[in-house]
């Protein structure tokens, strides 16, 4: 059993007082789904890999297909998967001691899947990391806790508290409303403390039932792995308590939408922030990474709002940026510069939805700030003031994201050529799917109106 001194402190705790009984082996697919196997633990200690059909990243979120096979056609050839043990975590939520394990995405001739998720933020890691930088990010996950809905035609309501009402709206950073569904809360930190996660924080948004968790910077790759892990951990703490924990954009109309915004700073091979000079300054690299941010980001809306819903969050004056300008400790730009001295100073993109992968995501913010740098873009002047007083920059609709998306050659040699054939592909035939289904509107409008 060499494999238990692969694994990380907090899973060897797990199964010194729980017997393991299945191992879980994972991989996110394209909306960042967790796909896999369930394997008993004896078969477990005996295998090295395991196979899936790569055709799992061809999938709509419906369950539909993109025809992205490509030249071969559709002969669904499976993939070799591999364990990253550095993943293993504890699924504390289960009756029997359970582990689950990431894998990574390889072809039958060794080499990493490029359309799997994974690998594109580890391919734009190993970019940064030819130049002699280290990427270092911090997620912010924003959510909502609803009451259950089974009904698709039924409108979203907020969870209803230990006080008996629904949980409350426009209290952002509200004690109160964080205590009114504490027993939720408190399971929050159990699995995350038994899975060896550490959260900065969790505090009340200004949506009812919504909340926000930060999580400590880290290493891109290590930290995507966590937000994928912690949208089951969430899931199963709400349904625990007869709630649902929520990642759409926008799923109450009237409230605000839920982001995941990203800091970014970079070390150089000495441990420096790249984006501090000598005396304390703010340096080229730092604003070429803006620009590149600016220039860049709307071919990756696409990536960081994946969904018809996703840009509903987009409104002027509630909450969410419509632009792509930059400001010092302003929260209307859609890229922020918080208070911080030197050593820790970053750069926050506050566009991106909770909606999204969040491997797919942190790589394309990455990817722009990289070919900021490379391609040395100069951000615009410093906005000062409400930046939703200007005009909105950002593609109306996902239709409009994905022909900026093609059209930016540059940026798909950053996250990997078949990955952006794939990624068009599959959100082509989601959005075409969409577009079969009549909505609650256009029956109460249009019926008879026009």
């Amino acid at each position: 059993m060499s494999w238990l001194n692969k694994i990380p402190q907090a899973a060897r705790d797990y199964l010194d007082q729980n017997r393991l009984d299945e191992v879980e082996c994972m991989i996110s697919d394209l909306p960042g789904i967790a796909r896999g196997k369930a394997v008993p633990a004896a078969k477990w200690e005996k295998q090295t890999q395991f196979h899936l059909p790569e055709s799992i990243f061809f999938q709509t979120l419906t369950g539909g297909w993109g025809e992205a096979a490509g030249d071969d056609g559709f002969t669904e050839p499976d993939m070799i998967l591999k364990p990253d043990y550095a993943t293993a975590t504890a699924a504390p939520w289960t009756e029997d001691g359970t582990l689950q394990v990431i894998h990574d995405a390889y072809s039958r001739k060794g080499k990493p899947i490029e359309f799997s998720p994974r690998n594109v933020l580890k391919r734009v890691v190993k970019l940064y990391e030819k130049e002699g930088w280290t990427p270092v990010v911090a997620p912010e996950m924003e959510f909502f806790l609803v009451a259950p809905n089974t009904d698709p035609a039924k409108p979203i309501e907020p969870m209803i508290g230990r006080s008996g009402r629904p949980a409350a709206a426009r209290q952002a950073y509200s004690m109160t409303a964080v205590d009114d569904y504490g027993p939720v809360i408190d399971d929050i930190y159990e699995y995350a403390e038994i899975q060896g996660f550490e959260i900065d924080g969790i505090t009340q948004e200004g949506g009812a039932g919504q909340l926000e968790i930060n999580l400590n910077h880290g290493d891109p790759v290590e930290l995507a792995d966590q937000v994928f892990y912690f949208k089951r951990l969430l899931k199963e703490a709400a349904l625990k308590h007869n709630c649902f924990a929520t990642f759409m954009a926008k799923p109450i109309e009237d409230e605000p939408g839920s982001a995941m915004h990203i800091h970014h700073s970079i070390l150089d091979k000495d441990g420096h922030n790249i984006f501090s000079g000598p005396q304390g300054g703010e340096t080229d690299a730092f604003f070429q990474f803006i620009g590149g941010l600016q220039t860049h980001l709307p071919s990756v809306v696409a990536v960081m709002a994946p969904y018809v819903n996703s840009y509903r969050r987009y409104v002027k004056d509630h909450a969410a940026p419509i632009n792509l300008a930059w400001g010092r400790d302003n929260r209307t730009t859609g890229i922020r510069v918080p208070l911080s001295d030197p050593t820790a100073r970053r750069i926050e993109n506050r566009l991106a939805g909770m909606d999204c992968n969040p491997y797919l995501c942190i790589a394309a913010s990455l990817a722009c700030g990289y070919l900021g740098m490379k391609q040395e873009l100069w951000a615009e002047k410093r906005f000062e003031g409400d930046a939703y007083d200007g005009d909105g920059d950002l593609p109306q609709g996902l239709y409009a994201a994905l022909e900026l998306f093609d059209a930016n050659t540059a940026m798909h040699k950053v996250l990997g050529p078949d990955f952006a054939r794939v990624y068009s592909i599959v959100k082509r035939a989601e959005y075409e799917e969409f577009l079969q289904v009549i909505s609650p509107w256009e029956r109460e409008h249009l019926l008879l109106n026009v």
